[in-house]
């Protein structure tokens, strides 16, 4: 791989861990990238990785800041070296934007104070990647800063999308409203897609389903969202890891008045202990397949749900797309599980979607078209490249701050 002209340091701050990734944003290749983990506990990890050399070492990482100051002398220690690789911005993830921001954002203090005024939209998220901006702005001083939004590629989305059903005033002081999240994903992959199609993206109706621990749809009309599944929180939606995905809200006053729950109770139970992991015990979907392989049917069921409620957000987005060019299954689960990919769309024959199970057979680690020759719905495989898109997002503000 040749020297990149510039680079961008892309940093994923969570409550207990830090991803980043050193990006070539013009050719694309990530240089190096690493993972802290257990942020605050006794014993904390770090794992470094460069073209060459793999790095990892145990020891204590008190707070973000001492964390982000092990992975800065890491790139100090074993390369590559961040002054001789010409970072011109570090990129940070934000997964709430909220109704103030539509696109990235360079970073001072006023968008600092804005994304902690944002935090009570995602309190499990916002905290902490603004303590990443923080500490990343003052330990890299001189580089810009800037913060891309999870919830930006759907801030336009139609009223009919975005707002929901209840009392208008409630929802405006509150700022209640669809904001969806995966949009830097979703983004990135509608428009690849199309281009690896040798389609214009201006002029392609296209359904993607980012599907991971975290999982989210999207109906993208002519390069714009249109819809997608993710609500006022990441809550909504798909079937998730441990997330329950969409479910009747009376839900909650039920078990808070029958079965004595708290609002925190209950909160925990639908984020952290339903989706498969609630319904198998597994999180994993390589270790539900293996129970369903073992004979075990609350597993069957758990993968008949996942895969009805991906089938019903399919034929929904179809209806409101008024027809589908194109199906992007991308993340972890969209990339490399056959058999959700395969049961997601079993029986769509009628609406235009036809799989062929040699091509769609195995994991994909390039773009891959897995529908039939003859299916009018085009139906592929495409990577998300989430840090890319973050980083190309951030140069382009960087340098419009240029001009």
């Amino acid at each position: 791989m040749s020297t990149p002209t510039t680079s961008v340091l892309v940093v994923n701050s969570g409550s207990s861990s830090i991803k980043y990734q050193l990006v070539d944003p013009v050719g694309g290749d990530a240089i190096a990238w690493g993972l802290v983990e257990r942020i605050g506990e006794e014993m904390g990890s770090l794992k470094h990785v460069t073209q060459d050399s793999t790095t990892e070492r145990e020891l204590p990482v008190p707070d973000h800041g001492e964390g982000l100051r092990r992975v800065l002398s890491l790139f100090e220690a074993v390369g590559p070296d961040l002054s001789a690789s010409h970072v011109i911005a570090v990129g940070h993830r934000v997964v709430q934007g909220g109704p103030v921001f539509d696109g990235p954002a360079l970073v001072d203090s006023h968008v600092e104070q804005q994304i902690e005024e944002l935090s009570p939209l995602a309190p499990l998220h916002n905290p902490a990647n603004l303590t990443g901006i923080r500490v990343g702005r003052a330990l890299l001083p001189d580089v810009p800063h800037v913060a891309v939004f999870d919830t930006a590629f759907f801030h336009h989305l139609p009223a009919a999308a975005a707002h929901y059903a209840i009392d208008r005033e409630v929802a405006e002081t509150f700022k209640v409203r669809r904001y969806g999240a995966h949009g830097t994903s979703h983004q990135y992959v509608a428009h690849e897609v199309a281009a690896y199609l040798g389609r214009d993206v201006a002029q392609t109706s296209t359904i993607v389903l980012h599907l991971g621990n975290g999982a989210s749809a999207s109906a993208v009309k002519n390069g714009h969202a249109v819809d997608t599944s993710m609500g006022l929180t990441p809550l909504e939606g798909l079937v998730m890891g441990t997330r329950s995905g969409d479910i009747d809200p009376a839900v909650t006053f039920h078990l808070m008045r029958n079965a004595g729950m708290s609002v925190d109770d209950v909160d925990d139970l639908l984020n952290r202990r339903s989706g498969l992991k609630g319904m198998t015990g597994q999180n994993d979907l390589r270790e539900v397949h293996r129970l369903v392989e073992e004979g075990d049917e609350a597993a069957k069921i758990a993968i008949d749900v996942y895969a009805h409620r991906i089938k019903k957000y399919v034929g929904g987005y179809a209806a409101v797309l008024g027809g589908v060019d194109v199906i992007a299954f991308t993340a972890g689960v969209g990339e490399n599980d056959d058999i959700v990919r395969a049961r997601s769309l079993e029986g769509l024959e009628r609406l235009g979607i036809e799989i062929d199970p040699v091509r769609n057979a195995g994991r994909k680690k390039e773009p891959t078209i897995i529908s039939t020759d003859s299916s009018p719905t085009t139906v592929v495989v495409y990577p998300t490249n989430e840090e890319l898109a973050i980083a190309r997002l951030a140069v382009d503000v960087v340098e419009a701050s240029r001009a």
